[in-house]
């Protein structure tokens, strides 16, 4: 006697319906495409009004005339169009000359910030990334710059670079014997080297830190491999590291360049409200020109100029990352 196997079948779904003989709504997955918006919702009140309404207030500010004789009702103020941006970008006016001499300061100091950021956290990155006896604790002490808070931290090294009594001097002149007085940290052309050396040493852990998590996604076979090809640790950063590393850096370099290009806080705790000609940042010098002089319309319209000049900057990059990430990928 032949025994026939018989498959179950699967028994129809049956929906409830809703009475009027109408099928009963989706609420379960109503409610998980609504749930993502209501948890972003917080977020986006808060950028609109820490962010957006600011902003938005800046850029009608810059097409006023105002002055402090309008602050305590600066909707009053004259409408002034763009009589602040020509003022800002007149070249040959003092205005426009000490706000390009201003740009071009940053630029400079912009590009070696991010290039020694990167350079040494990559670095970093990659001599951790073998095990040897002490790795936790150099981990450690390389993210405490950028576990301490920014104003400790920039006060410390102001003390530091002091000229009397500080410790650069210190070690520098009347340790080392380099110089033949102690130098002037602070003020001057060393300014900017000083501004640099903060920068950097509160940015790299950044990058280290980047970085390093970027490291743990590259597959360990891929260096056995190459090392059983013969390719030393210079070859293998080139063609294994640093490719494999590529979208990390893509976004590392811009958030760095982000950062340094805006940072405000490093320059005014560093050397006050008015800082030297050679560490005088675009940030810096639109607050001097605004709470300084007192002409918030110029200000506001340079902050205008320089939000236009960082959204292209911005914009430019990942168009060319993309289109690079995209013929590689081909």
């Amino acid at each position: 006697m032949t025994r026939t196997a018989v498959t179950p079948r699967s028994e129809p779904v049956v929906r409830k319906a809703a009475p009027g003989g109408a099928p009963a709504p989706r609420r379960s997955g109503r409610r998980r495409i609504a749930l993502p918006y209501l948890l972003l919702l917080p977020a986006l009140l808060l950028e609109l009004l820490v962010h957006l309404v600011p902003m938005l207030m800046g850029i009608g500010m810059s097409f006023k005339e105002l002055t402090q004789f309008f602050i305590r009702n600066w909707s009053e103020a004259p409408w002034a169009g763009l009589d602040n941006y020509t003022v800002s970008i007149d070249f040959d006016a003092p205005v426009g000359q000490a706000l390009l001499s201003s740009f071009l300061t940053t630029c400079l100091f912009t590009v070696l910030s991010v290039g020694m950021c990167w350079f040494l956290g990559t670095a970093a990155a990659v001599f951790l990334q073998e095990e040897f006896r002490g790795r936790g604790i150099l981990r450690t002490l390389f993210l405490v710059p950028y576990a301490l808070p920014v104003y400790a931290a920039v006060i410390t090294w102001a003390f530091m670079f002091q000229r009397d009594n500080g410790l650069i001097n210190h070690v520098l002149h009347d340790q080392l014997g380099i110089g033949d007085s102690p130098a002037f940290w602070l003020i001057g052309d060393n300014s900017f080297w000083t501004l640099l050396v903060v920068s950097v040493w509160k940015g790299w852990p950044f990058a280290f830190l980047t970085v390093m998590a970027g490291l743990q996604n590259i597959p360990r076979d891929m260096y056995e491999a190459a090392a059983l090809d013969g390719a030393g640790v210079l070859k293998q950063l080139r063609h294994i590291t640093l490719p494999s590393l590529r979208p990390v850096n893509q976004v590392l370099v811009l958030v760095l360049f982000l950062w340094t290009f805006n940072d405000f806080n490093t320059p005014f705790v560093l050397f006050g409200k008015a800082a030297p000609e050679a560490a005088d940042l675009i940030s810096l010098h639109i607050y001097q020109s605004s709470f300084q002089t007192w002409n918030f319309g110029t200000g506001s319209a340079m902050s205008v100029l320089l939000l236009l000049f960082l959204l292209v900057v911005t914009g430019v990059y990942l168009l060319l990352t993309t289109r690079g990430r995209k013929t590689s990928d081909v």
